[in-house]
Order: C-alpha cells, then sequence, then structure tokens
C-alpha cells in the first residue's frame, strides 16, 4: 500500500478509535437515536466490515452513458468497523491546487472544483440479505446530512458494487450513481 493510502487509512481510524466525548454532538446524537430505536438494528455482515478502496464511481444516465465523476481513477476510502460506523472519501485523482495555497482564499474556479473533485461522509451503514442500509450523518454535500437510504449490493470476490438512487449531481437529468469498490488487504 503507497504512503498515501496508508496516511489516509489513519486518517480515518483514529477518529474511529477515539474515545466517545471528542465525537461531536450530531454524531453522538445520530448514534444514540439509532441505538434507542432498534438496539439490535439491522445487522452488519461480516463482508462489509473492513477497508475499502475505490474502483469507479460513475453516474449512468437513461441512455446508458456514463460519466466518471470523479476522472478516470478516482481514489477513495471507505472504512466500515463492527458496529457498522463508517467514513466514506472520494477524490478526484488529479486535483487543482489553490493558487494562493489558503483554503479561505481561493477563486471561485477553486472553491467549484473543490466541491465538484470530492465527496467525504460519514454514518451507519447495516445490510440484510442483499439490501444496504444507509444513515448519513454529515456529509461534505450537505443536501446529504441526516438523508439514509436502501440500496440493493452485490459482493463478487473482493468487489463491492450499489447504486446511488439520487447522486449529489446529475439526478435532475435521471442518472443514478454506480460505485464500485475492492476490499483492502492487510
Amino acid at each position: 500500500m503507497s504512503r498515501a493510502k496508508l496516511l489516509l487509512l489513519a486518517s480515518f481510524l483514529v477518529p474511529m478509535i477515539a474515545p466517545p466525548i471528542l465525537a461531536a454532538a450530531p454524531a453522538q446524537d445520530a448514534t444514540m437515536k439509532r441505538s434507542e430505536s432498534a438496539p439490535d438494528q439491522a445487522m452488519v455482515p461480516k463482508e462489509l466490515i473492513g477497508a475499502w478502496t475505490l474502483v469507479r464511481c460513475d453516474n449512468v444516465y437513461p441512455d446508458g452513458h456514463r460519466v466518471e465523476l470523479y476522472g478516470p481513477h478516482p481514489e477513495g476510502m471507505w472504512l466500515i468497523d463492527a458496529q457498522g460506523d463508517y467514513m466514506m472519501q472520494i477524490v478526484r485523482a488529479k486535483r487543482m491546487p489553490f493558487a494562493a495555497n489558503d483554503k479561505s482564499k481561493g477563486t471561485a474556479d477553486e472553491y467549484r472544483a473543490a466541491s465538484m473533485d470530492s465527496n467525504a461522509h460519514y454514518g451507519h451503514v447495516s445490510a440484510d440479505a442483499n439490501i444496504m442500509h444507509s444513515q448519513i450523518v454529515h456529509a461534505s454535500f450537505p443536501n446529504w446530512d441526516g438523508k439514509s437510504g436502501d440500496t440493493g449490493y452485490t459482493i463478487n470476490g473482493d468487489e463491492l458494487t450499489y447504486r446511488v438512487a439520487k447522486p449529489s449531481s446529475g439526478a435532475a437529468e435521471g442518472a443514478h450513481g454506480e460505485v464500485v469498490w475492492r476490499r483492502v488487504h492487510s
């Protein structure tokens, strides 16, 4: 595994193992609501638990054409623990740096590219049969905060594929997302 992937993995694992008192209040509220509403909500199948690396993240339009949302060879990591808590990040492999080298001093084009070239969220995932249930606590696309949904998924060997009914872009034109992940073996 490359140094960049190991650093990305470490950046996800530290918050997952930090004491719960360090977690943000909205995340604690969502976790408490989840556990209070159904003590053993849906279970997390063992085959979902672990680290996954992104293979593909496309929009598929009604006429069948595909758009690579994060360009060719996008990168990403999805970490799912035994309780179903997850963190996911997807980024375009080649991103435009801010000319000012200061996040607060970007141009409109730089801010747009930064927004369109990445997607991150965390929450809870579970599954039964071939249906995955997800509850997003917070997302880099704020319209997804607090959203939940169900989708079919398949695992074929080390590849997991699922569909996003309403992707963060393209849904108004009838697109659905198709995301493929590959299990990371340590």
